[in-house]
């Protein structure tokens, strides 16, 4: 499913495309349908519901008060990046109660897009944590939203306590372009992550 070549014949296998599962994570409401709605190139899978007086609880709106849907289980989308690459995206789940999707949607992931709302910096953190514990490549995508600070690549940096090789870098989830910078990042992230695994001691001495 995340490495892999799909096989029509011999003849063509030689020309399919490598696909790779890339997940985007992060708290709720930091934009991760929208990122994979806006960059799939095939209507995307959701799996939204509506939130209702009795989520309320449960998913905290403060500082997304227009927010009106949640994320389930996941969403699944489809980009090509050329044309021996394709990447499969799984959204996760934003609140604490999906967690247990976590380990499943994870499973053999190349690496991940954390997205971040520098207006609710705190909604990260457990995303951060979960791939820096279990050694998956990232990149972190600042989310800038309408109205929202703008602070420098080195000061979120500095807040989210993150190792310097990890990238960082800004995004609007909206726009294709911007959402698959961001993709490419993480693909190289790892690809550069993996590299380093294999020459330990010239990772090292650059």
């Amino acid at each position: 499913m995340v490495f892999g070549r799909s096989k029509r014949g011999c003849e063509e296998a030689a020309a399919d495309p490598v696909t790779l599962k890339v997940l985007v994570a992060g708290g709720f409401g930091v934009g991760k349908t929208t990122f994979v709605g806006a960059v799939s190139e095939i209507k995307p899978l959701r799996t939204e519901e509506a939130l209702t007086e009795a989520s309320r609880p449960f998913d905290s709106t403060d500082g997304v008060e227009a927010k009106s849907t949640t994320t389930v289980a996941m969403d699944f989308g489809r980009i090509t990046l050329s044309d021996s690459l394709v990447l499969y995206l799984f959204g996760t789940p934003g609140q604490d109660r999906f967690w247990f999707l976590w380990d499943e949607l994870a499973q053999g992931a190349l690496g991940a897009a954390v997205l971040v709302d520098t207006r609710r910096l705190e909604e990260c953190f457990a995303a951060i944590d979960y791939f820096e514990r279990r050694a998956i490549p990232f990149t972190v995508a600042v989310n800038c939203f309408d109205g929202a600070d703008r602070y420098p690549i080195e000061t979120v940096r500095a807040a989210l306590d993150l190792d310097e090789r990890v990238p960082v870098m800004l995004c609007d989830a909206r726009r294709r372009e911007s959402a698959r910078d961001v993709l490419v990042s993480v693909v190289e992230h790892a690809m550069r992550t993996a590299a380093s695994h294999h020459h330990p001691a010239t990772a090292t001495s650059s």
